[in-house]
């Protein structure tokens, strides 16, 4: 199935109308209040592809284009759209404030109780989370960068009124996410011989050398990485002194949520409160780790800096989360591809090591922190070629592209989910599981960054088809009747055998595919890849091409036929435009070049065969 971004947008859209707006309001779901996670997840349906694709843009009325207008004819007509947009948006930054006007960042019924006799108490549901405080930067920043267009084209005073109240409110949750992103950051120190450190050692040694070697090796490929860090004490990461000790392993990267003791922010210009207490140990998951990354990135964004969208105090703060995103995608990246043959990443599935967990969710969690450092450095070499073997094996195993035998436990992985309990947790009153059931929308999204990334015509041809079946078999598990209708998830649309499994609405899964579509467009809308071979044989045609045109010319001056005049400037022309695309579409110089030799041979023919009957 061909990913035809344009088109299956609007058609997200149109469901995501029909679900969520009555009338141009936004519709309360059982779900609104209780997660900020869900909330923000359906929002950025709307507002992602708004803000960052040029043909989806709300901000400016005028140039709103008809079938956007026939998609969100629930949410208003052409003038409508803008301001209900902005109702909604508020309706969202008021009901996540707590009493003492500060933003909230539930969890809410993400959380799940370990004890499935226990029901998830209300003080629990409240705990903030890092899936939120991310979400939280992505969507402020649309908002931001939404209502710095919008407030331009429009002199109504009380529209101009609500954009200052979002405004404001808008800023004051994204410093507060941001600040909650940098408290939630963990550096992890622990010996070789603990538990811990023996079962890093075996995930990146591949039980191939001794325990020493493999300590060894760590300790010479992560010794700048180890500088960099104690430098940074400095600059306010949190980290035991033990890390000035090459003998001690360690991992860094997000919690959860805000990790215990982790000190407040108040070095800003402006005073920011609520700043709960965290309870997360400081244990860094790799799951929580890519969240983080896919939200910092955004603060970096060439639209953010284009529009100026951070204030004095969010652009300090972005310089820190900039140090931590860096940090953490050396590590995982130089973790996935330590030794010098055989990744730890390719031996699948990867091993958690502080959890003691394994699946193929955390191989791909790990493969996406790889993708970041990818997209990072600019990387076209070996290692980009080599996670494209990886992206294939997980959708085999992860029976996307192949099909679930019987009684598979992968089947649980897209069903139920992977669960992980939360670490520290059982502060709040008892142990909590975070489980995730996005693993085709996860693989979907890292394989078309890394499409995008990839400038070797084969390893992106076998992305691109890659792509395309899982985006095939993520489009079959739309809901087909009831709540939901056309947005996720029917996981037995595609796995008949997950009994107990009925559809259900998943803000989550819905807003995935939204980013992966954005992405495919800002795929499409690359140059081509240049192959060297087809450039060397288009200049060679156009080569001979010129020269047969120009002994043509000699002969068209003699002639007064006109026909044969059109077809020469036809030819010039077809030869100039071959010309100018040579370097960037080698292959469409080549398919003009070619039937312009054809032309020639017929002119010249034509003229040899005149002149024999004169």
């Amino acid at each position: 199935m061909q990913i035809k971004p344009r088109q299956h947008l609007l058609d997200i859209w149109r469901a995501m109308a029909r679900h969520s707006f009555d009338d141009g309001k936004l519709v309360l779901e059982d779900t609104d209040g209780l997660s900020s996670v869900a909330d923000a997840e359906r929002l950025l349906c709307l507002l992602y592809p708004a803000t960052e694709v040029p043909a989806f843009r709300l901000d400016q009325p005028d140039t709103t284009e008809r079938d956007v207008l026939r998609a969100l004819e629930g949410v208003g007509s052409r003038l409508e759209i803008p301001p209900n947009l902005i109702t909604a948006l508020t309706q969202f930054m008021r009901t996540h404030t707590g009493p003492d006007d500060s933003p909230t960042f539930a969890g809410g019924h993400y959380f799940k109780p370990s004890d499935p006799k226990l029901e998830l108490t209300y003080e629990q549901s409240q705990l903030g989370v890092v899936d939120s405080y991310s979400m939280s930067v992505t969507l402020c920043l649309a908002t931001l960068g939404f209502l710095k267009v919008y407030e331009g084209t429009t002199s109504r005073p009380e529209v101009l009124r609500a954009i200052a109240e979002l405004r404001e409110a808008t800023n004051a949750r994204l410093t507060s996410a941001m600040i909650s992103l940098l408290r939630s950051f963990t550096v992890n120190v622990f010996d070789a011989e603990s538990e811990q450190g023996r079962r890093l050692i075996q995930v990146i040694g591949q039980n191939r050398q001794s325990e020493r070697a493999v300590l060894q090796q760590f300790s010479r490929r992560f010794r700048p990485l180890r500088a960099t860090i104690i430098e940074s004490l400095s600059r306010g990461i949190q980290v035991d002194e033990s890390i000035r000790d090459e003998t001690q392993l360690f991992e860094c990267g997000w919690a959860w949520g805000v990790v215990q003791d982790a000190p407040k922010i108040t070095d800003l210009d402006t005073e920011v409160p609520g700043q709960p207490d965290g309870i997360a140990d400081r244990l860094p998951y790799v799951y929580f780790t890519v969240v983080a990354l896919d939200g910092i990135q955004d603060l970096f964004s060439e639209r953010t800096l284009t529009l100026g969208l951070l204030d004095a105090d969010q652009q300090k703060l972005a310089e820190a989360l900039r140090l931590r995103w860096e940090l953490s995608q050396q590590y995982w990246s130089a973790v996935a591809r330590f030794g010098s043959e055989r990744w730890p990443l390719e031996d699948l599935p990867w091993q958690t090591t502080g959890l003691r967990l394994e699946s193929e969710y955390f191989s791909l969690t790990v493969a996406a922190i790889l993708v970041h450092d990818l997209i990072r450095r600019k990387a076209t070499d070996d290692d980009l070629t080599r996670t494209v073997a990886i992206m294939e094996r997980l959708a085999d195993r992860g029976r996307v592209t192949s099909r679930m035998t019987k009684e598979d436990p992968i089947l649980r992985m897209h069903s139920s989910g992977v669960t992980m309990p939360l670490a520290g947790s059982d502060r709040s009153g008892g142990l909590l599981l975070w489980r995730m059931t996005d693993f085709s929308a996860q693989l979907l999204k890292r394989t078309v960054q890394l499409a995008t990334l990839s400038r070797n015509i084969d390893a992106q041809d076998r992305l691109l088809r890659l792509a395309e079946q899982v985006f095939e078999h993520l489009w079959d598990r739309r809901i087909q009747e009831g709540d939901g209708l056309e947005l996720w998830d029917d996981v037995r649309a595609v796995y008949p055998e997950a009994r107990g499994v009925g559809p259900r609405l998943s803000w989550s899964i819905t807003e995935r595919l939204t980013e992966c579509l954005v992405a495919a467009r800002n795929l499409y809308e690359q140059q081509p890849i240049r192959s060297p071979e087809l450039a060397q044989l288009a200049r060679d045609l156009l080569s001979e091409a010129t020269h047969l045109f120009g002994r043509e010319q000699l002969e068209a001056s003699a002639t007064g036929d006109g026909n044969r005049a059109r077809t020469m400037r036809s030819i010039e022309s077809r030869l100039d435009r071959a010309r100018v695309l040579l370097d960037e579409r080698p292959a469409t110089a080549f398919a003009l070049a070619l039937p312009v030799l054809q032309e020639l041979d017929t002119l010249a023919q034509a003229r040899g065969a005149a002149t024999q009957e004169v």
